[in-house]
This record gives structure tokens, sequence and C-alpha cells, in this order.
């Protein structure tokens, strides 16, 4: 298993009770895959740097994993498909 950073902006309009089940979902996609979270950090709401899909604001949150590359790639693809998710980037760590 590799170590991994995930971190996504979800849709700024989400309330906080949205926000937790997202992060609850991506947390059991990975832990029922076979894979570990080692930490899940909520940033908050943070302004763009330019609009995505009409928003100007996003809620950053960072996870930090364990993983397979293969489940690396099906997180990708199902993070792709949520509405609520404006931009994320996967990035496997050094070391």
């Amino acid at each position: 298993m590799r170590e991994y950073e995930l971190v996504f902006i979800a849709n700024s309009d989400l309330d906080d009770t949205a926000l937790q089940e997202l992060v609850n979902k991506v947390k059991s996609w990975i832990v029922d895959d076979g894979g570990e979270v080692i930490k899940i950090d909520l940033w908050g709401k943070r302004k763009l740097a330019y609009p995505i899909r009409k928003q100007r604001d996003g809620q950053y949150v960072l996870f930090q994993t364990k993983m397979s590359p293969k489940l690396g790639a099906q997180l990708e693809r199902n993070l792709r498909y949520l509405e609520s998710v404006l931009r994320f980037l996967l990035i496997a760590k050094e070391g």
C-alpha cells in the first residue's frame, strides 16, 4: 500500500451536515476497499482563484491515506461523478 494525499474542493453551498456526509462517503470508499484513512483535515471555505461551475468559493478537504494504486484509480473515477465536488487532486507521496 502506498501513501496518498487527496485534496478536493466541495461546493460552497453545502451546509455542515452535507459536507460531513460527503467526507464520510469518500472515507467509506477508501476503507471499504481495503485502504486506510490516516488523517482528515477540513480547511474550510476559501475563495477560488477563478470561478468553477459559476462558484467563486469552495470548501477544501484534505485526506491523508494509505491504499493500493488500483483503489486510487477507482476513487478518482467515483469523485469525477460527484456533483458536489468541484475539483480534486490525488497525489502519491514519495518515500
